[in-house]
């Protein structure tokens, strides 16, 4: 039976092959609308991730301040200073923390033979190339046991390496650091850089070893990242346990500045939702335009063919034949169309390769740019939609066709 109907639908798609292949053409441009809108949001959503990968998502940054409230018998405006006691504070009492440096930066004449830049040196654990998802290109980063004997090496910045050593190879060379000398253990492959920021300048040295440079007993700020969750606890946590140490109330958000990159990345992914749903309502009314189109041409199948509808009726057809006849005719054009504009969509989405985005304005910032995306959620999503409009569209017809009264069916000229 079904076999038939399809064969039917066939026969009448091959008899107007004019107007089913404009028919099919609509809905194929309909579709690949969908699908390329779809994948648009989900690139823009990807390009933000790729942002926030390149700093380290799941990282906190702690940054001390000054009171601005009165508490535990201080008065306001006190300066608050990070030590070392901090740091085990927070690595005690806090255990989604995976792992935590403190950080002291300085900027620092960096010489190599004739050449001397001022550069960002920051002292810190050997845990910071993941805190803060550093990618080590040649060498090596320094570890535990440089940190222990408070050895004199350096890992380097790619744009560091590059003025201080230009093409050559930089490691096991030595440089100076306010005069006094580093083996260069390793260099870090490019980050991501806006405009005049200095992240691939920034040479890295142990944390012990940065006393040799400046005073290390009061921190600059510290670093961690952690595997939970629910991030949205790891402020208040980070406040409590630093409020706690150093006297001032829980509130007081001058204190104790707490950046978490997962409040900024959950910001941008609404953002990215709200894209990702108005591209789905455009790319659904371009379709619709598509379904408009597929159901009058239908509507001028059902009207050419009333008296074989009549005839088929006087024969015994039931209206439940008439009506499968018509829809699905309606939703061969529907899948074929639908077909061809899935191969379209990724014909485009390759065509078009990389949108620019975040290059336009940060240095080595391609991973940060849009691609058209279609994932597997987009095509599930777009065949839903497809198929809701090709079924009204065909729907509306059909039923026409299956309620006509044989009799005047076969009066129709």
């Amino acid at each position: 039976m079904f076999r038939d109907l399809f064969h039917e639908a066939y026969d009448a798609m091959r008899h107007n092959r004019r107007r089913t292949a404009l028919t099919m053409l609509g809905m194929g441009w309909g579709i690949a609308t969908v699908v390329m809108l779809l994948a648009y949001g989900d690139g823009f959503g990807q390009a933000f991730a790729n942002i926030f990968a390149n700093f380290g998502t799941k990282l906190t940054i702690v940054v001390p301040g000054k009171t601005s409230m009165q508490a535990g018998g201080q008065k306001s405006g006190v300066q608050i200073r990070f030590t070392q006691d901090d740091v085990e504070a927070l690595a005690t009492n806090l255990p989604q923390v995976t792992h935590i440096t403190p950080e002291v930066e300085k900027q620092v004449n960096v010489q190599y033979d004739t050449r001397v830049f001022t550069f960002p040196v920051s002292g810190n654990d050997p845990d910071v190339i993941s805190i803060r998802a550093l990618k080590l290109g040649p060498g090596r980063f320094y570890n535990m046991e440089d940190q222990n004997q408070r050895a004199r090496v350096a890992v380097i910045g790619s744009e560091a390496k590059e003025k201080l050593f230009s093409g050559r190879n930089a490691l096991g060379e030595h440089i100076r650091l306010d005069g006094l000398s580093f083996e260069v253990v390793g260099v870090l492959s490019a980050k991501m850089q806006e405009g005049n920021d200095d992240i691939n300048r920034v040479v890295y040295i142990p944390f012990t070893t940065m006393s040799d440079l400046k005073d290390t007993h009061y921190l600059d700020t510290i670093w961690f990242n952690y595997d939970t969750p629910d991030y949205e606890r790891i402020e208040p946590a980070v406040r409590s346990i630093l409020a706690s140490q150093h006297k001032f109330s829980q509130t007081d958000h001058q204190a104790v500045r707490v950046f978490n990159l997962m409040m900024q990345l959950h910001q941008f992914e609404i953002i990215s939702l709200g894209l990702k749903i108005l591209m789905g309502f455009i790319g659904t009314l371009t379709l619709g335009i598509g379904g408009v189109g597929l159901m009058n041409i239908m509507l001028v199948s059902v009207t050419q063919r009333t008296r074989e509808i009549g005839v088929q009726k006087a024969l015994g057809a039931q209206r439940w034949y008439i009506l499968m006849q018509f829809l699905a005719e309606a939703l061969t054009i529907t899948f074929i169309g639908g077909v061809l504009g899935v191969i379209l969509a990724y014909v485009v989405a390759f065509s078009v390769g990389r949108l620019t985005l975040y290059s336009a304005f940060a240095k080595n910032g391609e991973a940060g740019d849009i691609r058209l995306i279609i994932a597997p959620g987009t095509l599930i999503a777009s065949t839903l939609i497809l198929g809701a409009v090709g079924l009204i569209s065909g729907m509306v017809p059909a039923l026409r066709a299956s309620r006509m009264d044989p009799i005047e069916a076969l009066r129709h000229e």
